[in-house]
């Protein structure tokens, strides 16, 4: 493929990924409780995610939801009331790490809460079709750089979610003392609440 439009790709990318959005609070909360291994079980739940999305924006639901206000609005309400789940969840928690519910804490529901936060902002299909597209030389064949451009993405973004889990896994130590538990729950909890309220406010 044009190899300026990969380089701009890759660099706006790393830019975006790094950014701490829904997923990346997750595996740097799941690296704090459960350590940066047990959280790719969380990442897994959250490429599979991606994927879907990914190939939703493919077989044209961007262009669905582009179009009817009323899906995009009901999406990302239910989006949102999970990101706030998980935020009353992590509140909860107090001075442990341990979330509440204990079905939460196994590799199931690792995977399932990576799936569902990844699933829950419909921006990400209208983002996927919108931005992907803009690095395609149509002078060139598609496919191969379809390849290039997902396995980049794809490889940029674990890379952050590790980064994210192993610096969780970092602090969790630091946290054994001194209140820092209920701190850093409550901290997650209101940066769930946050996300989750801008999830609900966005538009199209």
């Amino acid at each position: 493929m044009n190899f300026n439009l990969w380089l701009a790709f890759l660099a706006t990318t790393l830019f975006i990924s790094a950014t701490p959005g829904p997923n990346m609070l997750l595996m740097l909360s799941h690296g704090v409780r459960y350590g940066w291994q047990a959280t790719l079980a969380t990442m897994a739940g959250a490429i599979t995610g991606l994927s879907i999305l990914i190939g939703l924006s493919a077989v044209g639901v961007g262009a669905i939801l582009a179009a009817s206000v009323t899906l995009f609005t009901v999406l990302k309400v239910v989006g949102a009331l999970y990101l706030v789940y998980l935020g009353i969840q992590c509140w909860q928690a107090g001075d442990t790490l341990r979330l509440p519910d204990a079905n939460a804490n196994s590799t199931k529901a690792r995977f399932q809460t990576g799936l569902a936060v990844a699933l829950s902002n419909p921006k990400a299909i209208l983002f996927a079709g919108a931005f992907l597209p803009q690095f395609i030389d149509l002078k060139l064949p598609q496919g191969p750089q379809w390849a290039i451009l997902l396995a980049s993405f794809f490889v940029i973004e674990i890379s952050w979610q590790i980064a994210y889990a192993w610096g969780g896994n970092r602090m969790a130590s630091w946290l054994q003392g001194g209140g820092r538990i209920r701190a850093f729950n409550r901290g997650c909890g209101a940066a769930f609440f946050a996300v989750g309220g801008m999830l609900a406010l966005a538009r199209k």
